[in-house]
């Protein structure tokens, strides 16, 4: 079969290119969207079909949800594959999430249950996964040299979210009250895990004091499901407790432990504990970090309302010992305790670190199990079969 694969530059791409050739697949790269990101849709809807028409394809897989290559492939008649990775990924809500020919693939339950009513049969439950063999053949030629610079007591490879929240854009002369009670909402919301009842304490007065604060509040063209209140929820407020939660959190923990972040995030006025490292090259550093370091850390973004974030995936195909978040999702897959650890708040996360900087044998056996779990049962490999017998048996 052959797959026309419409590329934008997320990091699993590559992985995932490589599970398909491996398969027998032949591939065609699409990959205009990755130098050319403000493309007018009608431009690429006419690039996309004239390449169609010269590269015939069984079907076209994307990470992501595109509207306007669901609309090509509408018309064309080939099934639009698509693996969501990311939150929020607003397109979901357009118009085209109806279109007879989609087959989306959502890693988060409380997302799909939201999304599949929108086009049953179409829609589809699937968490995410990790390569394997690339990166066992990384470490075997990693030198120790190179294994030193990247090992860590505590270590964290992502965004604080601080430089891209658009919450932040909101007027100053924003009355107070209203000020006041989001505040007082995503404080109590950052402390919960499992359960996002943002959408759930917005009013209708709520959301048009937002708006009227926020001239350039985001609104989808055209048919939408996507409601303002669903809007601030997610896109808006999601991203601010985000980064409220991860600047706490390094906050307290950086005042107990040293902890060495990843990240082109500003971190000047953390505390010293808090050490910027930069960014790590994804394919040839960051798995170094992941296998390497006593403990790595995840916090999952809260518009991940149940499922499990790549870099859960990501950490544990490396062989890393790993300290995450309560999700809902997480005992479905993995043994809480034998293949990674959870917290259910800050206090905790500070204690389970430092049991297991004391006890580091125990969290390599755990490393391990959880690497076993993953390799047996979430490699793209598995996992890609599942997503294909899914799409062409619907």
């Amino acid at each position: 079969m052959r797959v026309l694969f419409y590329r934008y530059g997320s990091i699993c791409e590559p992985d995932i290119i490589m599970t398909f050739k491996n398969a027998g697949f032949t591939v065609d790269e699409y990959t205009t969207e990755m130098t050319v990101k403000d493309a007018p849709a009608s431009a690429t809807v006419e690039q996309l079909s004239h390449y169609l028409l010269d590269h015939p394809a069984d079907f076209v897989f994307s990470i992501n949800f595109f509207p306007y290559v669901s609309e090509v492939c509408n018309i064309f008649h080939i099934r639009y594959l698509c693996w969501i990775v990311d939150s929020p990924v607003m397109e979901l809500y357009t118009s085209s999430i109806e279109n007879e020919w989609n087959r989306v693939f959502l890693f988060d339950r409380a997302l799909y249950n939201e999304i599949e009513p929108y086009n049953p049969g179409h829609i589809f439950h699937l968490p995410l996964a990790a390569a394997v063999g690339s990166k066992d053949e990384l470490f075997a030629k990693t030198t120790q040299s190179t294994r030193d610079r990247f090992t860590h007591d505590i270590a964290f490879v992502g965004s604080l979210y601080t430089e891209k929240c658009p919450y932040d854009k909101l007027s100053p002369k924003t009355p107070e009250k209203l000020r006041g009670y989001l505040d007082g909402i995503m404080a109590a919301q950052e402390k919960v895990y499992g359960y996002y009842f943002i959408e759930d304490l917005l009013s209708d007065e709520t959301v048009k004091g937002f708006i009227d604060n926020f001239p350039t509040f985001y609104r989808q063209p055209g048919d939408t499901h996507l409601t303002d209140r669903r809007t601030l929820a997610q896109l808006y407020i999601g991203n601010k407790i985000s980064a409220n939660e991860r600047v706490h959190t390094f906050t307290r923990l950086s005042q107990a432990y040293d902890v060495n972040i990843y990240t082109a995030s500003d971190t000047k006025k953390m505390p010293p504990g808090l050490h910027n490292m930069g960014l790590a090259k994804t394919l040839t550093e960051m798995p170094i970090i992941f296998r390497e370091a006593g403990i790595n850390l995840n916090i999952t973004s809260k518009i991940i309302r149940t499922g499990l974030p790549l870099r859960i995936f990501d950490i544990l195909s490396c062989g890393g010992f790993l300290i995450t978040n309560y999700q809902e999702e997480i005992p479905e897959l993995f043994t809480p305790g034998e293949d990674l650890v959870m917290y259910g708040s800050v206090d905790e996360l500070i204690d389970l670190c430092g049991y297991y900087l004391d006890h580091r044998e125990e969290a390599r056996q755990i490393a391990r199990h959880g690497y076993d779990t993953l390799r047996l049962n979430y490699t793209y490999d598995l996992q890609m079969e599942k997503l294909l017998l899914m799409a062409f048996d619907a």
